[in-house]
């Protein structure tokens, strides 16, 4: 129903940026609401930022202020711009989208890796 791609992942020096990028596909219109988690080796998928089909978001309190989701007005693509990346935020981070009939729609998910 929902296809989800993530890019923009790489290797950052800590105090760098990365932009991620989620391109959904499919029936777009039907999702509430679109977000990024992260998963780092030996820990729990974690949400790091969400955005609503009205506009409000959500950020994870060890990531606000360094980071910003948007997106354009059809859903897609839908942006993380990260900054003042830290190297615990060394994670694969996966696209996640809700939709109105209940499902739920993940990525295959973009390494990012912070290290000097």
């Amino acid at each position: 129903q929902v296809q989800l791609v993530e890019s923009g992942g790489g290797l950052v020096q800590p105090g760098g940026s990365l932009r991620l990028s989620c391109a959904a596909s499919g029936n777009i219109v039907s999702i509430v609401t679109m977000g990024w988690y992260r998963q780092a080796p030996g820990k729990q998928r974690e949400l790091v930022a969400s955005i609503r089909s009205g506009g409000s978001t959500n950020y994870a309190d060890s990531v606000k202020g360094r980071f910003t989701i948007s997106r354009d007005s059809a859903k897609n693509p839908v942006w993380l711009q990260m900054n003042s990346l830290k190297p615990e935020d060394t994670a694969l981070y996966y696209c996640n989208a809700y939709t109105w009939s209940g499902a739920d729609h993940w990525g295959q998910g973009t390494q990012v890796t912070v290290s000097s």
